[in-house]
């Protein structure tokens, strides 16, 4: 069984730490825990290693944020790797900062990067994994916030909700998609 797990987020130093990279975030995290590193492939930063018998494959996106779908689709092609068997983790402003919610499908709500792989792979219908960011910002901040970068609590509070974020992929890969959003999601 192949799995193609795709965190979302932008390349370069300037949007390193940025809520909006949470999706590059948690893959770095994930890849450190099992000794892997990311190469430079095509269309994505790529690394791969095996969980339970299931041969998981990590990108992270070179095309920037709003072109996420060409790096999704050239994988899944490449791979061989069919839609319900891919998860995307990326951030969200509707969720509490930490608050980590698997979804089947679903809209795209205004995020870019998910529209872009919506239209790029044919519709709604594939997994996400959508971490909370939270959404204090004043009126006409939003995209400040979202390409601010995570301080203080937060930043120190970060590691914990990855590591859950990253026992949820494990089990999106493990015991399926439906048991792992009634174990995790509130």
């Amino acid at each position: 069984m192949k799995y193609l797990i795709v965190g979302l987020g932008n390349i370069g130093p300037e949007y390193e730490l940025t809520r909006h990279n949470i999706g590059f975030l948690t893959l770095d995290r994930l890849a450190d825990s099992k000794n892997v590193a990311f190469q430079t492939d095509r269309l994505a930063f790529k690394t791969e290693y095996k969980f339970k018998g299931r041969h998981i494959h990590l990108i992270k996106p070179t095309t920037y944020m709003n072109l996420s779908g060409k790096a999704v689709r050239h994988w899944m092609n490449e791979l061989k790797i069919p839609k319900e068997n891919v998860l995307v983790i990326v951030d969200d402003l509707a969720l509490p900062f930490g608050k980590l919610r698997m979804r089947a499908k679903g809209s795209a709500a205004g995020h870019n990067g998910l529209k872009n792989i919506e239209e790029l792979t044919g519709g709604q219908n594939y997994a996400r994994l959508k971490f909370g960011i939270g959404n204090e910002f004043s009126k006409g901040k939003q995209v400040d916030f979202v390409l601010g970068k995570f301080e203080g609590g937060d930043l120190a509070e970060l590691p914990l909700f990855m590591d859950k974020a990253i026992e949820m992929i494990h089990g999106f890969c493990s015991i399926g998609i439906n048991r792992t959003m009634s174990q995790y999601n509130d």
